[in-house]
C-alpha cells in the first residue's frame, strides 16, 4: 500500500545501490521469483527477536571462514552461490495475511477465486481485505511454473521442532508434553538446526525418536497441508500424518 510497485518507483537514482532484498515473514523466494526486477538482487531471510523460541526460524546459511563485513559484503552482493548456501524460510502461508477475506464471515479465497467476484465479500458483501499473495500476483510477471535460468539462492522451509511435535501429538506447542520431548531431543542432538536439517532419519529412529524423526522427514520433503492465513487470522500448516506408538513409550519406560 506503499504505492510503489517497482524498485525504481521507491529509490529512484540510488537503485544501483541495492543489491539485497529481505524477504520476511510474509513471502518466500518462490514469490519473489515471480518478479524478474528482482533478478540481480540477492535475498535474504533473516529472523525478528520477538521472542527468544523464534529466532532462527528464517536465517542465511553461509560456508565462509573468514567471517567479516567485507567477507558477507562480497558474498551477498556478488550472489555467491559456492558460500551463501541456502535460506531457511518460514511458510508464508502461516502469516495473517496471505489470503484474501473476512475473519467475521469465515472467507478465505486466493487471489484467483476472489478477482473472479470482483473481490467482494460473499457473505457481506463489503470489500473484501487483500492478502499478500493478492498484491504478488498483481506484481508479478512470471508464472508459479515458469522455469527459472538466472542464478538463484536456493531455499529450506522448516516448521519449528516444537510445532512439529505439537502437531503430532494434536496439542498446543506450549504443553508439557512437547517441552519435555523437545529438550530430551536437544540433549541428544545440541541444536534444534541440527535436529532439523542434519540428524538422518535412520539416527533419529536408531534414538527411540522414530515417530517424530518421520515428522522431521516430512517437513524436508515438503510433504504439509497449508490453510493460508487470511484478514488477522494466522495460517496453519500440518504435516501429513502417520499413525504409530514409539514416541509415547519413551515416557512410559
Amino acid at each position: 500500500m506503499s504505492g510503489f510497485d517497482t524498485i525504481e518507483d521507491c529509490f529512484e537514482e540510488l537503485t544501483p545501490y541495492v543489491k539485497i532484498c529481505e524477504t520476511g515473514l510474509s513471502s518466500d523466494p518462490l514469490m519473489n521469483w515471480r518478479l524478474s526486477q528482482l533478478d540481480n538482487i540477492t535475498l535474504v531471510s533473516n529472523s525478528d527477536s520477538h521472542s527468544l523460541e523464534k529466532l532462527g526460524r528464517e536465517a542465511n546459511v553461509f560456508d565462509i571462514e573468514d567471517v567479516s563485513y567485507n567477507t558477507l559484503y562480497n558474498v551477498l552482493t556478488n550472489k555467491d552461490a559456492r558460500r551463501f548456501l541456502y535460506t531457511i524460510e518460514f511458510y508464508p502461508e502461516e502469516g495473517k495475511y496471505h489470503y484474501n477475506g473476512h475473519r467475521l464471515c469465515k472467507v478465505n479465497l486466493s487471489p484467483t477465486e476472489s478477482k473472479k467476484i470482483n473481490n467482494i465479500c460473499p457473505v457481506c458483501h463489503k470489500k473484501l481485505t487483500i492478502g499478500v499473495l493478492h498484491r504478488v500476483e498483481d506484481l508479478a510477471d512470471r508464472s508459479e511454473d515458469e522455469d527459472r535460468q538466472f542464478g538463484v539462492i536456493p531455499f529450506k522451509s522448516l516448521i519449528p521442532l516444537k510445532e512439529i511435535i505439537a502437531d503430532y501429538y494434536e496439542v498446543k506447542s506450549a504443553s508439557k508434553k512437547v517441552d519435555t520431548l523437545y529438550d530430551l531431543m536437544l540433549h541428544q542432538y545440541g541444536t534444534e538446526f541440527n535436529i532439523l536439517l542434519d540428524i538422518s532419519l535412520g539416527q533419529m529412529q536408531q534414538d527411540g525418536f522414530k515417530d517424530i524423526g518421520q515428522y522431521i522427514d516430512k517437513v524436508r520433503k515438503g510433504e504439509v497441508e497449508k490453510i493460508p492465513g487470511y484478514d488477522g487470522e494466522y495460517g496453519v500448516i500440518h504435516i501429513k500424518k502417520q499413525t504409530s506408538s514409539n514416541v509415547q513409550n519413551l515416557f512410559t519406560t
